[in-house]
């Protein structure tokens, strides 16, 4: 078995999980807004809609990262013990990125619901947590230089 490959599975499994996770909780706060707008008589925004997808964005870093995986090790420049590592703790945080995000982004579908105000700050503040998981998929990456 080449340990190499549960680094790259992780780094893409573990960003998907983040990216599930996080989308489920946002799209079910933005049904729940979405909700409270028709029984109020409110419109409902359809900007939710980019609430509740925000989290994907982390599934594709994390494929990203599996294929510089791949690349590094192809090329001799990584060593196949710190691609596994990397794989793993970066998919984790890439992950928990994208879980935090879907926290964020519920909170918002459900400010935005209530108030209709706010919306450009919401996706300022989900930008934030996003920015986490792109200075993970940098910092690997340069490691794996």
């Amino acid at each position: 078995m080449l340990i190499e490959f549960i680094g790259m599975a992780a780094a893409v499994g573990l960003s998907a999980t983040g990216s599930a996770i996080g989308s489920g909780y946002a799209s079910m706060a933005s049904v729940g807004a979405w909700k409270k707008c028709y029984a109020s008589g409110k419109p409902a925004s359809f900007l939710m809609v980019a609430f509740s997808g925000a989290p994907l964005t982390q599934t594709i870093y994390g494929f990203l990262l599996m294929n510089f995986i791949r690349s590094a090790i192809e090329s001799g420049s990584a060593n196949p013990t710190l691609a596994m590592f990397i794989g793993i703790i970066a998919g984790i945080a890439i992950g928990m990125s994208a879980v935090f995000q879907g926290k964020v982004a519920a909170a918002a579908a459900d400010a935005l619901g209530e108030t209709g105000k706010g919306t450009a700050n919401y996706f300022i503040v989900i930008g934030i947590v996003e920015t986490v998981a792109l200075f993970t998929l940098v910092f690997s990456l340069l490691l794996l230089q």
